[in-house]
Formats: structure tokens, sequence, C-alpha cells
């Protein structure tokens, strides 16, 4: 027998328009089969999907928390038939260490990695300083908006730089692959600061930026309110590693921090490039490239639910689609229900498209990045190489958009038949207030991606039927899907080369989404907290 407080009960499944008391009902009845008492036990919906393989007959798959005020005892072989097991949520594991912090810890960037490591910072009372390049959330949304409006760029401030990193102005997405213990800590704090409690229920969960504005202002007021100091238009311009701390020069002046963490994104080309004249190493990793493809939300509802499409309990259809038959992978990145395409430049006269939705997901169109998977070696196999390719392409796009930041585009029938010329009819494109131009893509693009991206196309149009319509939308180009570069770091998380310097999230290469980085920063703040005391 077992002695637990906590059981995970999963794989229920039901109708996909049941409610809530139908699934517990269910879990209940998959225990007492078991022979397992249920009096006095709470029950509560924890993590639910939708199975929609067979559009006729989609299902909701859900699990269910059984929690008790006293252990109870319960048998394996029990546990076992109801499909269940024990269930230990976890809090962050906060060790202090004994070596002196000459001066508060120092965080660059205020995406998720850098906000969540401030805020465990803060919160054990170590008072950090985080800074940002560009600006807070309000500044920093007119100056996108401006940007998509009337295409003037601040290449400080935009939908890469400023405070919540590139995840503000993104669909708010949260599904992570990273099987970390501290996953539901991420979304528990999330929901404390404003996103909505549905995100602890659904298994893929998002946030929407109209809200995710809102939880990144109440975090680094949070950060604020406990002695941190929180610096917007500050970059990080170089520093220096000393023999207990490290002098830090930036665009507004010089700090000393006992500790560094460099959680610095993944478009900071030029600190990137001021890094490799430092001591500790940088790699090429694999990335990708590709394009955002449009198409109306109605269109994607039908095709992956039928007849159930537009109903209340499904809201809008997301898709994940991969194809690995090819030379190379080609998969869908970054869906985005009701959203739009976003103008994500942050360089001069380069054009960078990203996708956005709001918590309601209601606009016409969903669209989601088409991305070819590229190595270090198909661009020069090192970290500057990888950085001139993105850049390449960025530049092509511009040219290709005609100037002043418009973006190209092409219907997928143009271009997987090699014509050119039409315009968009019944899906129109929602980057930058119109701002597009018709061209062709393959012009933009390299031949080994335009190649595979056609292929993929075709693959995913047997998979999704109607997914290669020929008059939904290819706007150009998704550069930006990850970063091409990883900063080494040793178990102690601090840079191989460089002591008190911690590489942090998706930038230094140890994440990939909202969730992820969020984890790295909270796993930087506890080597930092285990190893200093404030």
């Amino acid at each position: 027998m077992m002695e637990l407080t906590s059981l995970l009960c999963s794989g229920i499944s039901a109708p996909f328009d049941a409610p809530e008391q139908e699934i517990i009902r269910i879990a209940k009845a998959k225990m007492k089969r078991a022979r397992i008492l249920t009096a006095g036990l709470h029950f509560r919906l924890y993590k639910k999907s939708f199975d929609a393989r067979k559009r006729g007959e989609i299902k909701q798959v859900c699990s269910v928390l059984v929690t008790s005020p006293q252990p109870f005892s319960v048998d394996e072989t029990a546990l076992a038939r109801a499909g269940a097991r024990q269930f230990v949520e976890e809090l962050p594991a906060v060790v202090r260490g004994d070596a002196p912090l000459i001066a508060p810890p120092l965080v660059v960037g205020m995406g998720p990695a850098g906000l969540f490591a401030a805020l465990l910072l803060a919160e054990e009372g170590y008072r950090p300083v985080i800074i940002d390049r560009g600006d807070d959330v309000t500044a920093r949304a007119a100056a996108t908006e401006r940007f998509r409006v009337s295409g003037v760029l601040d290449t400080e401030s935009n939908i890469q730089f400023g405070a919540g990193g590139a995840g503000t102005f993104s669909d708010g997405k949260l599904v992570t692959r990273v099987n970390d213990p501290l996953c539901s800590y991420v979304l528990q704090r999330l929901v404390e600061f404003g996103a909505p409690h549905e995100i602890m229920t659904r298994a893929k969960p998002h946030v929407g930026t109209d809200i995710l504005r809102v939880v990144v202002d109440g975090i680094l007021t949070r950060i604020a309110d406990l002695g941190g100091t929180v610096l917007y238009r500050t970059c990080l311009t170089d520093y220096t590693v000393e023999s207990n701390g490290v002098r830090v020069q930036t665009s507004k002046g010089e700090w000393m921090a006992g500790a560094l963490i460099l959680a610095i994104g993944h478009s900071a080309r030029d600190t990137f490039d001021m890094l490799m004249h430092h001591r500790l190493s940088l790699e090429p990793k694999p990335f990708s490239v590709g394009v955002r493809i449009e198409h109306l939300r109605e269109d994607i509802d039908k095709a992956l639910y039928g007849d159930a499409a537009g109903h209340p309990a499904l809201g809008p259809a997301e898709y994940a689609l991969s194809d690995t038959t090819g030379e190379r992978g080609v998969y869908t990145f970054c869906m985005c229900p009701g959203g739009e395409v976003v103008t994500a430049a942050s360089e001069e006269e380069g054009v960078v498209v990203n996708g956005m939705s709001y918590h309601a997901r209601d606009g016409r169109n969903s669209n989601a990045a088409v991305a070819v998977s590229v190595s270090p070696a198909d661009v020069g196999g090192d970290v500057r190489s990888s950085i001139a390719f993105q850049r390449q392409l960025e530049c092509a796009a511009y040219r290709a958009g005609g100037g002043e930041y418009y973006a190209p585009i092409e219907t997928v029938g143009d271009f997987l038949n090699g014509f050119r010329g039409s315009e968009p009819t019944r899906i129109q494109p929602t980057y930058g207030n119109g701002r597009v131009r018709v061209t062709d893509l393959r012009e933009v693009l390299p031949p080994f991606v335009a190649e595979n991206l056609a292929a993929g196309l075709r693959s995913f149009d047997r998979k999704l039927k109607g997914y290669a319509v020929p008059d939904a939308i290819l706007t150009g180009v998704e550069t930006r899907t990850s970063s091409p570069v990883r900063i080494l770091r040793g178990e102690a998380r601090t840079a191989i080369g460089e002591d008190l310097v911690y590489p942090t999230g998706e930038g230094a290469g140890y994440a990939g989404g909202i969730t992820s980085a969020a984890l790295d920063g909270l796993r930087t703040a506890l080597a930092i907290i285990a190893r200093f005391h404030q």
C-alpha cells in the first residue's frame, strides 16, 4: 500500500462538449472500479485536450487531480487499474549559499527568462537590477503600432526588444516539450499576475498578447516593489569579469554586479558580436527559416473539426504539422488561430515576420510559420555566418517588398506552380496594415529553402485537406524562430570560460518558447541563490 495525499487520474475520454462535472464523474467511476475509496477526496480538472483525429467523433482527453486533506492508502495494482499515479506539485527548492555577493545580480533582458530570474531573486531578497534596451509595455506597444501603420522602425524598441521580449507580441503559447516539474509553477505565477486561470487546465494553454502585456507589467512592478531596479532603454555594451564581481558597461552608464545573467533573446546580434570578443565560448546551432502562411480561420476550423466547427467548447482550431521525408525537416511553428502576421523587424532595411493573436483568437485569419531546418554547415559553419544568413534573407525580403518595410507576399498557388503576380482575393494578408507587395518568394528564399518549403506545403495538404489551397497567402520572411547561437555553460550554469556570467534562455540557446525560457530563468536564479547569500 502507498500513503498518498494527491494522485493524478489520466486518460479520461469524453465527448468534446462534456462539462467538467461529467469528467469528474468518469474519474470517480474509474477509481471505484479499481476498488479505490473516493469518499472524502476532492476532485478537480487538471488538464484537457481535444482529439480531433476522427472529425465525426471529436473527444476531449482529460486528467483529474485527486487530493485529500489526510494521507490515504492506495494499493499500487489498484492505482494502475485506475490509470492513476502519485502526484507531487513541485515548488522551487531554494537553497542559500554562503559566498558573499558584493553587489546585486544584474539581469540583461526582460523576456520570460530574465523576468522569472529577476522575480525569484527579488522575492528572495537579492534586489536584482534588470535592464532592457527597449521600452516599457505601454511605450513599446506604441512603437510597434507606429511601425505597423507607417513603417517607422525604432531599432531599440520593437517586437523583438522591450518589456516581455518577443513573446509579448505573440499568441502567448505556453506549450512546452520540456519535462520540468516546475512547469505548473510557471503557469501559477502567470495566473497570479493576470493570465486567465484556464491556462492551468488546457493542454495547449495560451494567454494572448493583450493579456500578456498586463502580466509582464505586473511582474516588473513586483520586482521594483521588492527593491529591485528596473531600467528601460538601457543596452548592454560590454563587461569585465573581476575577481569578485562583474563590471558592466551599458548605454546609460556603468554598474558593478555580483553576477551577470545574459537573458538577451534571439535577436540581439550586436550583443552576440560583443560576446565573441570575450573568453566565453559561442557555437552555432541549428535554426529554421521560412514564411508565414495565412488561411481563413473558418476554413481551418472546418478542416479539423468538420461539422463541429465553431462550437464554443472547441474554440478556434490549432494545428502542428511536420514533414521529415525530404532532405531536411519542414514544420509549422507558432500557430496563431484568429491572429495576424506582424511586423517583427529590429534592424534597418530588413523585413521580418511573426505571428500574433489576442486572447479571444477571433480574427478572420489563422496563421503559422512554415519553417525549413537549417544547419550551421548549410551557411558557413560558424556563428557569424549563421547570423549573416538570417540578415541576408531579411534584406532580400526588404528589397522584394519595395522598401519602407513592405513585406513580399505570394499566393500558395503561384508559389507551388511557378506563376507570379496573382493578387490576394478571398484571403487578405494581415501584415502591416496592408503594407505588402506581390512578388516571387523564390527570388527571396535560397533554393534549398524554397524547394523544401514547397514539398512541405504539399505534404501538409495531404495531412490537412485544403492546407495548400491556391489562394492562401505566404508572407516573407520568418527568420527569428530560434537563436542561431548557443553560449556554452557548465553544470553550475556559468559560462564556460567566464565565471559569474550566466547565459540563460532562448538567446543563449537553452530554451524555445515562453515556458521553457521562464523555466531556464528560474533554474539560473536558483543556481545564483545556492551560491551566494544576499
